[in-house]
């Protein structure tokens, strides 16, 4: 049971929780990349693997902060091989969940492709197999259930996105609920490093 459960982190998947087997469950990279790609679980627990400790922030009103597991943004992008022309990564779920990223707001050191928390594999209803950590921004763009990543040359909606969310996603200041400390505490926007 990963922390994120023990802590009775809120679930919030729009599209419903998936079901999968993680025999045959792969990830697709595929759009403007040198050749696209199908990896399975095991390929993905092959890539470098990293730890970073970040606030994970809902729109919604609360923030965790986890020792999250998995490869770090960066030392994937190697891996996809992007085409100079790709400016944003649309990510899709399992279920068909999907947002969309520029390429700028993804080079932040604590962005995770992550499949663990503090050693333990994510349940099914945080992200299972594999998700992201985008702790930079809003976590409506920290897509769960990964079954396809997409490098594009523009902007494009998603799920929230085009139910009125901001398509930027820049955390704004305000108040959270420390799901840790189970306190509210203020926040000034951005990533939250405050606590």
């Amino acid at each position: 049971m990963t922390l994120m459960k023990k802590l009775n982190v809120p679930v919030f998947y729009a599209e419903g929780i998936p079901k999968y087997d993680l025999d045959k469950w792969t990830v697709r990279v595929e759009g403007l990349v040198e050749t696209p790609h199908t990896y399975t679980f095991a390929q993905v627990m092959g890539w470098q693997q990293s730890t970073v400790d970040a606030r994970l922030t809902s729109v919604s009103g609360w923030s965790v902060r986890l020792p999250w597991q998995g490869t770090l943004w960066r030392d994937f992008l190697p891996i996809a091989q992007p085409l100079p022309n790709a400016t944003h990564v649309t990510f899709v779920s399992l279920g068909g969940y999907e947002s969309n990223c520029p390429l700028s707001k993804l080079d932040h050191p604590r962005v995770l492709l992550c499949h663990s928390i503090d050693g333990e594999w994510l349940e099914r209803e945080y992200g299972a197999p594999l998700r992201m950590i985008v702790p930079n921004l809003w976590g409506y763009k920290s897509v769960k259930g990964l079954a396809r990543i997409i490098f594009v040359s523009h902007e494009e909606g998603g799920f929230w996105e085009d139910r009125g969310y901001t398509r930027d996603a820049e955390i704004e200041p305000g108040i959270t609920l420390d799901i840790n400390t189970g306190k509210r505490r203020p926040i000034q926007g951005g990533e939250v490093t405050e606590f």
